[in-house]
């Protein structure tokens, strides 16, 4: 354990700061990383040490740390109008503009945007519409939710039921009616000479197998990210979401497209749902939203639920709903330059230009005798630290593979994220060529390591 003096930024840190998502362990043995600014693509800490965080800061930095554009757009809308909501029919001009924005950039031909502070309270506002809906609509039964297994949607108690990982039990979760699936994960979840199109097949008949079980008249949506996130980076199999939309609309289940980390250029493309070639009933965005600017969600609803959300707010006067910082005037003004940043200046230009060099820098290491799996969708990857590559087994647990990787990372400058045995990369938008060889050069370094002390 680090002896840090009782004055230092990490005794600081340590003594008032409840950390969440954080390996303990490593924060006692090396004290927090305390960060001061950033530059472009990199962070700077407290010591002066400068480290390229291919995180893009939790998967939303993607425009860098620095950018003028948007601290310009922020300061200007401080000055001018610094806060407000949008409840009782009154909302800044800047919130109505991001509204036409989103509808104009989303898939669908009309809709409306109801606005939350994160990804996870959109969500959990998807949630309670479509139950309001149902009750609206004479079906109070229609209230169970479909997610994945492995599959992330938030952190309220809602959004927390809906995501499929085994830790959310330490809070007695998921609630009740919260059905997770098969998770989408060839290379995992594949059986035994199993083809990848015939592993698609399976995961659509278990669908159909479970709302027939379940009832469809019980179910009130289907919620699935395009290529899971902090799940591990999945991208789904061949034909997934074709063949998952056929079932879904058959039984009348909105299918509704968690993008807030793939919407706004993650996959290559505005959406993952245009990546995959499928639209859904309503998007939820959050992240790449603001750039990392500012928090703020969004739900943006398809012109069906539109309609019908519409007319069973009329029934009662109202939709009984809201955040007191919804469609924050400088959080809707940084969310126009964002999106403007992103779409016109070349920011998912480069995520395309760059994807070819980021598979093949993920290809190169997944030829390493511990790594088992490289998978990859634009700008996020993942590489999954194995035993044994032929039988797929992974490093026991309590050696903390991916832990020790990430922390050696650190130690070289380079910011990457654990999940489970595996290790994600998402990097900002504005990598340079130069900046993209410095990453994998940095994690090359690591896992040889690492995986020297391990294996």
């Amino acid at each position: 354990m680090k002896d840090h003096a009782p004055n230092s930024w990490e005794a600081r840190a340590d003594a008032h700061s409840f950390y969440g998502f954080t390996d303990l362990p490593t924060v006692q043995d090396r004290g927090a990383v305390v960060l001061t600014h950033g530059e472009g693509p990199y962070v700077v800490d407290v010591h002066g040490r400068r480290y390229l965080d291919a995180n893009s800061g939790l998967w939303n930095m993607v425009a860098g740390f620095d950018h003028p554009g948007l601290a310009e757009a922020a300061k200007a809308q401080y000055d001018r109008f610094p806060g407000y909501h949008a409840f009782f029919g009154r909302m800044s001009d800047q919130t109505v503009m991001l509204s036409e924005k989103l509808v104009e950039v989303s898939p669908f031909e009309d809709g409306k945007v109801f606005y939350t502070n994160s990804g996870s309270e959109a969500n959990d506002t998807m949630v309670k519409m479509l139950w309001f809906l149902n009750q609206s609509e004479g079906h109070p039964q229609k209230r169970k939710i479909l997610t994945r297994k492995n599959g992330y949607h938030g952190v309220t108690a809602v959004s927390a039921s809906m995501t499929g990982k085994p830790y959310n039990s330490v809070f007695g979760l998921p609630f009740e009616g919260f059905i997770h699936l098969t998770c989408p994960h060839y290379w995992r979840e594949g059986l035994e000479g199993e083809t990848e199109a015939a592993f698609t097949r399976r995961l659509a008949q278990e669908l159909e197998e479970t709302i027939n079980a379940e009832g469809a008249d019980t179910i009130a949506g289907f919620f699935a990210e395009p290529v899971i996130g902090a799940g591990g980076v999945i991208p789904p199999p061949e034909g997934y979401f074709q063949a998952i939309h056929k079932v879904l609309k058959k039984h009348g289940i909105p299918l509704i497209s968690d993008e807030v980390i793939c919407g706004f250029g993650r996959t290559g493309t505005k959406w993952g749902c245009v990546t995959y070639d499928f639209v859904p009933d309503a998007i939820i965005s959050s992240k790449n939203l603001t750039a990392g600017y500012f928090p703020m969600g969004a739900v943006i609803l398809g012109p069906d639920l539109t309609a019908r959300l519409q007319e069973a707010s009329e029934k009662i006067e109202e939709f009984p709903h809201g955040f007191t910082a919804s469609g924050h005037p400088v959080g809707a003004a940084i969310a126009l330059k964002a999106i403007d940043v992103i779409l016109n200046d070349g920011l998912m230009e480069n995520v395309v230009r760059l994807t070819p060099k980021f598979e093949a820098g993920l290809a190169e290491i997944a030829t390493d005798a511990n790594i088992g799996e490289a998978r990859s969708k634009g700008f996020m990857g993942a590489l999954e630290a194995v035993a044994d590559k032929a039988t797929k087994t992974p490093f026991s647990s309590d050696l903390s593979v991916s832990e020790r990787i990430a922390n050696t990372c650190t130690d070289h400058g380079l910011i990457c994220r654990p999940l489970g045995q595996s290790i994600v990369l998402c990097p900002p938008f504005i990598m340079t060529d130069a900046q993209m060889d410095e990453m994998f050069e940095k994690l090359q370094k690591a896992l040889k390591q690492v995986f020297s002390e391990v294996a």
